[in-house]
């Protein structure tokens, strides 16, 4: 059962459920004059479906065996594309990255059905700084994962993919803000 990415349909969610205008403080600290809450999207059922089949076109040929990224906005989106995945009989495994290892139990800052060793990319709603993608590649990768690329559903064009490609790693997005229709400058 496959399901098709549609680019137009995906930016006609995001504008009318996750992008909001005013004046807001990012997780990277930067002021911005927009928001864009994409838990609003990859929560809703049609915008999981979306970015699901559009993690799957990104991934192409180029298929690791899992996917997964920084607890809480990266986890719809690893939910999403494995189990769209899981429909055409693709076996893709999604893992859960903490913000700390937990202290109690196995003590895991990387939960999920992987194993070191495994190929892994790392998924992210929005990437401002890269900031937040890096800080799961280091946890992946500290835990035996082989990461070389990061996916992302939005790039605010503020530095992110830079930052990513100094670091060694490739970026890929569904889209931009300007497929949003916003100005870099905004």
């Amino acid at each position: 059962m496959s399901v098709e990415y549609r680019p137009d349909r995906l930016i006609e969610l995001i504008r009318e459920h996750a992008l909001k205008f005013g004046s807001f403080t990012l997780a990277s600290g930067q002021q911005a004059s927009f928001y864009l809450d994409c838990r609003k999207v990859t929560l809703h059922p049609q915008g999981a479906v979306q970015i699901g089949a559009g993690m799957l076109q990104l991934l192409g040929d180029k298929l690791p065996q899992a996917v997964g990224g920084m607890a809480i906005g990266a986890d719809p989106i690893s939910a999403a594309t494995v189990t769209l995945a899981g429909l055409d009989q693709t076996n893709l495994l999604a893992f859960i990255v903490r913000k700390e290892a937990k202290q109690h139990g196995t003590g895991q800052q990387v939960e999920g059905p992987v194993q070191p060793g495994m190929t892994a990319v790392v998924v992210e709603d929005v990437v401002t700084s890269g900031g937040s993608a890096l800080k799961a590649v280091d946890a992946a990768r500290a835990f035996g994962l082989k990461v070389d690329r990061i996916l992302a559903v939005v790039d605010r064009l503020q530095g992110g993919r830079e930052k990513v490609e100094a670091a060694g790693l490739q970026l890929e997005t569904l889209l931009t803000i300007q497929d949003l229709g916003i100005s870099t400058e905004a």
